[in-house]
């Protein structure tokens, strides 16, 4: 008889791995692709430019599941301007229970004079998923950053819902060396117990935070509180030393979507967005 356990011959599950740097710079009065490295699933797209350097990235996979491991590096030289967003909102499917979690990383650096905008699409969690992610941001004193990150909890008009998950979603912003914003997001176990709390979501299944890091921060505050008080969506914003944060509590994605593209709007001047936002 055989009694060899059956673990030693469960498979390995297939993971996704990737990484990406993509360094832009300023020659000749322009923003130009300094440096570019693809490696495994994560890959950059230099669509013709309309107002801004826009460099889209994605991912080949299809998917984020537990397991997987993405690195995004972006550099913004000196006075140079860029975009940065997905091609498409990503996913992150169920995990298996002793799976790790998928690691997401992106660190974005912003020289002095530099613009950069970090505006991917949303990111759909599905039951059960587990995920670690990271954004870090580092710029000069008189650089200028953008940004924003969504997550829905399930798409209603697909009867989804995320009874459990596995969520750590860390964002830290550093302004001359100086920490300016640290902030981390822990669920695990019952997401949809934590988001119906009136101090937690409310409810709510879809929830963003934009970011503004410019010396003229405070004077845009009402801008973005104009464009948001007819939004629909329970939202609000507060800005201080010369950074505006902005939070977004919405029932589903579309809602959600709708307040984020206003508050991009006042933000970014009515500046189009890019068009993988439209696809």
């Amino acid at each position: 008889m055989n009694t060899t356990s059956a673990a030693a011959f469960r498979s390995e599950h297939q993971r996704a791995w990737g990484e990406l740097i993509v360094e832009m710079g300023l020659r000749d009065g322009r923003t130009v692709l300094g440096d570019l490295r693809q490696d495994g699933c994560m890959k950059a797209r230099f669509p013709r430019p309309v107002d801004i350097t826009e460099i889209i990235t994605l991912n080949s996979s299809g998917g984020v599941a537990g397991g997987d491991r993405l690195a995004t590096r972006l550099v913004v030289g000196a006075g140079a301007q860029a975009c940065f967003a997905s091609q498409a909102a990503e996913r992150f499917y169920r995990a298996v229970d002793d799976d790790p979690p998928a690691n997401v990383s992106t660190a974005i650096d912003i020289h002095a004079g530099g613009v950069a905008e970090w505006l991917p699409q949303e990111s759909i969690l599905f039951d059960r998923c587990a995920l670690d992610r990271r954004l870090n941001v580092t710029l000069a004193q008189d650089a200028t950053f953008i940004g924003v990150e969504a997550l829905i909890f399930g798409r209603a008009a697909m009867g989804e819902t995320v009874a459990t998950a596995r969520l750590s979603d860390r964002i830290s912003v550093r302004r001359a060396g100086k920490l300016i914003l640290h902030e981390a997001v822990r669920m695990n176990g019952p997401v949809a117990d934590l988001l119906a709390r009136p101090a937690i979501g409310g409810g709510g299944r879809a929830v963003a935070t934009l970011i503004y890091v410019a010396p003229d921060a405070t004077a845009r505050l009402d801008g973005l509180r104009a464009a948001w008080d007819a939004a629909g969506a329970e939202c609000g914003a507060s800005a201080w030393n010369g950074m505006l944060v902005g939070r977004v509590v919405a029932a589903n994605g579309a809602r959600l979507r709708q307040t984020v593209i206003a508050g991009l709007a006042a933000l970014r001047d009515g500046r189009a967005l890019p068009r993988v936002w439209n696809c």
